[in-house]
């Protein structure tokens, strides 16, 4: 949902009004602009603010669709010839009705089809003060066949006149939203292609096996169709069935690095989790005191820790409690940690045993009383989602802190060990690197080896797919009319994807994301 400052809520509910109040016949109310054709009036053309909203330098103003020229010469005052294609030209911008002029910017013309959404487009680049804005998208919304824009409406028509693949426009709003370096890279990749092209390769893998076997259905019997063609198609199924499996064994990276890590931090009361949430985000951002049991909520917050976005959520320290507020704190506790793609376990220095070789036991054990009994292995807890944080080292003798140090660092069974001092940051460095490398390796490198999923939707569809392939597999030797059923089922799955079969009923979920002017 667009949320908007009030001031901005003023300006785009004057370009509303202004098209919801235009009652008068359009020849009233036309600018005619030297010959332009009225009858363009009748043509659905938008227009936004497509720079964002807030104060700023520069603000730019976009229109799309078949009445944008009418816009161009009214504004503008271009009587004559319309300046050249992606050339910037400097006018004074008027208002169509009253002649005053607005302010005075760049224009530029972007004929069809070479432009963003396919269309006649015109960009306005004005001042970026809030009556300016107001003024010319007033002075829009009176030019006849203009409408305010929808959100994501520009991208939509972009799709529609085919400049856009689905899986393009998806990466176009997350680059939109990217939020750290890892995620604009992603989204990068994304928005050139590059996954779609996949999808392609393979739907046309699809629609070649498809045709093969109903071609058999339909010839066989004529011996029009060479021996051996199932066979072709089913070798080719079973590599394709192959390239599906391991593009979806990618412990969801791509979505991971869209939407952000999950990283909870827990353990026992007063062992130093909110300092070191605190430690993290540079900022108290939660309540520190030396009474047990402080912290009874989750407590977020956003970083971005070497270009990855994370959330870090501090819980409540794990204990028994009569407290029924502080029971709900520990249940919430648990049922994020749960849902953590890394925990960090959060130990008091002071509780470990002073003989530094019964450490890894009481470690261990102090292990299982935090995580899910799902997440608690046989053997060794998995490295890249857990880290151990001895907390409240600067409280422990020189000699005492090396010797566990050396003690933990090659102990197997444990997640990575780290020794930091929130009070005095010694060791900050050594946790802050562990934690990046953690972090990187449960997002990946997205500019490395295959693109990778990023929507959840994707892993639905290829899901649907694999189970249609097995529709093929099921029938091919009893009932080939199913089994072809099966790779049109499987087809069809792969195309919503990219947008090119069953589209429609996907469509406004993804653009309704987009922001107004985009």
């Amino acid at each position: 949902m667009l949320s908007l400052p009030s001031i901005y809520r003023g300006i785009w509910r004057v370009a509303v009004h202004t098209l919801r109040t235009r009652g008068t016949p359009l020849s009233r109310n036309l600018c005619t602009c030297d010959g332009v054709p009225a009858g363009l009036a009748d043509a659905e053309t938008i227009y936004a603010l497509s720079s964002g909203h807030g104060r700023c330098g520069v603000a730019v103003v976009r229109v799309s669709g078949p009445a944008s020229v009418i816009a161009l010469r009214c504004m503008a005052g271009l009587t004559h010839n319309l300046p050249s294609p992606r050339t910037a030209l400097l006018r004074s911008i008027t208002d169509p009705r009253s002649k005053e002029v607005l302010d005075r910017g760049l224009v530029l013309w972007f004929p069809a089809p070479h432009s963003f959404t396919g269309e006649d487009s015109v960009e306005f680049h004005i001042h970026g003060g809030p009556a300016v804005i107001t003024g010319v998208l007033q002075a829009l919304g009176s030019v006849p066949g203009m409408r305010p824009a929808e959100a994501g409406e520009f991208t939509r028509r972009a799709f529609q006149a085919g400049k856009l693949g689905l899986t393009e426009v998806e990466g176009l709003g997350d680059l939109i939203h990217a939020e750290t370096e890892a995620q604009r890279r992603q989204a990068l990749r994304q928005m050139s292609g590059e996954l779609g092209r996949l999808y392609q390769d393979w739907t046309h893998k699809l629609k070649r096996c498809l045709a093969h076997v109903e071609a058999f259905i339909d010839f066989s019997e004529d011996e029009l169709i060479e021996d051996g063609v199932l066979n072709q198609v089913d070798g080719s199924l079973n590599d394709l069935q192959t390239e599906m499996e391991q593009h979806l064994k990618d412990e969801r990276r791509g979505e991971r690095l869209r939407s952000g890590v999950q990283v909870v931090i827990a353990g026992a009361t007063n062992a130093g989790k909110s300092s070191l949430l605190n430690t993290l985000c540079q900022r108290p951002a939660a309540i520190v005191s030396p009474i047990a049991g402080t912290t009874r909520d989750v407590v977020e917050t956003a970083l971005d820790i070497g270009g990855f976005p994370v959330l870090l959520s501090d819980t409540a320290g794990l204990r028994d409690s009569l407290d029924l507020v502080e029971r709900e704190g520990v249940r919430r506790a648990r049922e994020r940690v749960q849902q953590a793609d890394l925990t960090l376990v959060v130990v008091d220095c002071a509780h470990i045993p002073p003989d530094a070789q019964e450490a890894p036991a009481f470690l261990q054990e102090h292990l299982r009383s935090v995580l899910p009994s799902q997440e608690q292995p046989q053997t060794a807890f998995p490295v890249n989602r857990h880290l151990l944080v001895l907390n409240k080292s600067d409280l422990l003798p020189e000699e005492h802190r090396q010797t566990l140090s050396r003690e933990l660092r090659w102990i197997s069974g444990l997640p990575p060990v780290c020794l930091v001092s929130c009070h005095t940051k010694e060791g900050l460095h050594d946790f802050l690197t562990v934690l990046h490398s953690s972090i990187k390796s449960l997002c990946g490198d997205p500019l490395s080896g295959a693109p990778t999923l990023t929507q959840a939707r994707h892993r639905a569809h290829l899901q649907q797919c694999l189970a249609a392939l097995a529709q093929y597999q099921q029938y091919r030797d009893t009932d080939l009319s199913l089994a072809a059923e099966g790779v049109r089922l499987a087809l069809t799955s792969l195309g919503r994807i990219t947008g090119r079969v069953g589209a429609e009923e996907i469509l406004d979920i993804i653009f309704k994301d987009f922001c107004i002017g985009k």
